[in-house]
């Protein structure tokens, strides 16, 4: 039999290394090269798993669990797959266990789900189930911090959803690093998923997250899972934000909207509604826009205000909306509108804490910042989107029909788009008018 063998691996990232140093050569930590011993190599087993046709997979493929919360399933894209691997993460306090329980419970009624928790005692646990009026004799908890020991229980218990809170709290017995070092959150991760794809568990896995706003490790994980969760929540709003990075199930980037309440979160079933600050905008340097987030329109307001600059270097500032777009619109707005702001201070805000990542807001946005230079409202009801080029064109967006749709069925009667995405069959309601120039949709509205 071969003599085991020492190395010392760094607690940080675990990094292998023959000789101890004061540095870790691969992240360069300080004083966490920790000394291992090395089992012998055992020759590997041969496996078990033979390859398998199309033909002879379950025919149940497209199998999903509803939730109990309409707006998460749509998030999820469209429920939950047997065997996904969904990581969620947000700040401290966000509500990341709280919408979690509220899910378990909800699933409770159709699978078995066992909930590991790391951070609370099973009393706290139950606390916030009494607060939350929630009670499922199905549901099964367990308070434990050894995944080793979790992933047993999850066996015996015949659990098809497993949640665990949060991954930076389990540690594998396999690794001598700290829970929550790379190297645990790593392995730990690993294992999970093997164990998901292996016995066809759902499992949910909360994540914290860094100063910089990504999942802790940094983003060490991401790739290994199934689906991607953020909480985008502004602590000013009663609303909050879920929205997926990634999915393999579904589109990536859908978005949830969710209101908290002294009962837990509750799902808010149309969202445009909250965006919009009322229901008719008149007033200067505001133009109501429709967005596209993941597979359904949104409606949102477009702020702008503009003011004399008594510095030196006028102001440009953008919430919402990328920065270096706000730019982009105020040097075709004098090149190609006749609208020279060198010397004013410029604000641009997306109402409701949105941010708004697609170019369908361009068109609205220029209107809004000369609404508010020349202090007058644009026209009652309108409703606006389209990309603007360089060379003062504004050119179309994807889904323009389904954009005008939800403008109508909000009460919106007047449409200012590109030329190019003008329906040949208008909806009810709403008079469309189609723009091919900046200067066009200038004359047109001012």
């Amino acid at each position: 039999m071969a003599k085991a063998k020492t190395a010392y691996v760094c607690t940080e990232c675990g990094a292998h290394s023959v000789k101890w140093a004061g540095q870790c050569p691969d992240c360069s930590a300080w004083n966490t090269l920790a000394q291992t011993r090395i089992a012998a190599t055992r020759p590997a087993r041969q496996s078990t798993n033979v390859p398998a046709s199309l033909d002879s997979l379950p025919e149940d493929l497209a199998r999903r669990h509803a939730s109990g919360f309409g707006e998460f399933d749509r998030v999820l894209g469209g429920g939950l797959v047997p065997g996904a691997v969904v990581l969620l993460g947000g700040d401290p306090g966000v509500g990341k266990s709280t919408l979690l329980q509220q899910v378990s419970a909800g699933l409770s009624s159709e699978l078995p789900v066992f909930y590991a928790t790391g951070e609370e005692s099973l009393r706290q646990i139950g606390q916030r189930s009494q607060r939350l009026g929630l009670s499922s004799s199905e549901l099964k908890l367990l308070a434990e911090t050894s995944l080793e020991h979790v992933l047993a229980q999850v066996i015996d218990s015949g659990a098809k959803v497993l949640v665990i809170d949060s991954i930076q709290t389990m540690a594998s017995a396999d690794l001598p690093s700290a829970p929550g070092s790379i190297a645990q959150l790593r392995e730990c991760v690993a294992r999970v998923v093997q164990f998901a794809k292996l016995h066809e568990v759902s499992v949910f896995i909360i994540g914290h997250v860094t100063k910089e706003g990504a999942i802790a490790g940094p983003r060490a994980v991401e790739h290994m899972v199934d689906t991607v969760l953020y909480f985008e929540s502004d602590p000013a709003s009663r609303y909050t934000l879920i929205r997926s990075v990634k999915n393999r199930f579904g589109a990536s980037g859908e978005m949830g909207v969710f209101a908290m309440t002294e009962a837990g979160f509750r799902q808010v079933s149309n969202p445009s509604a909250i965006f919009l600050s009322r229901d008719s905008v008149v007033e200067p340097g505001s133009v109501v826009s429709v967005a596209w987030e993941g597979s359904r329109p949104l409606l949102v307001e477009i702020q702008a205000l503009v003011a004399d600059g008594n510095a030196s270097y006028p102001k440009r500032f953008a919430t919402g909306v990328d920065q270096n777009r706000l730019a982009l619109w105020l040097a075709v707005l004098q090149r190609h509108g006749g609208v020279a702001l060198s010397h004013e201070d410029v604000f641009v805000n997306v109402v409701g804490g949105l941010r708004i990542t697609e170019t369908a807001v361009d068109l609205p946005a220029l209107l809004a910042i000369v609404s508010s230079f020349r202090d007058r409202p644009c026209t009652e009801r309108l409703v606006s989107f389209g990309e603007i080029g360089l060379a003062g064109e504004i050119r179309p967006v994807r889904f323009g029909e389904e954009r005008l749709a939800a403008a109508a069925k909000q009460g919106f009667t007047h449409a200012l788009i590109p030329f190019a995405n003008v329906p040949k069959r208008l909806p009810k309601g709403i008079k469309v008018k189609g723009v091919r120039r900046v200067s066009e949709a200038l004359d047109e509205i001012f």
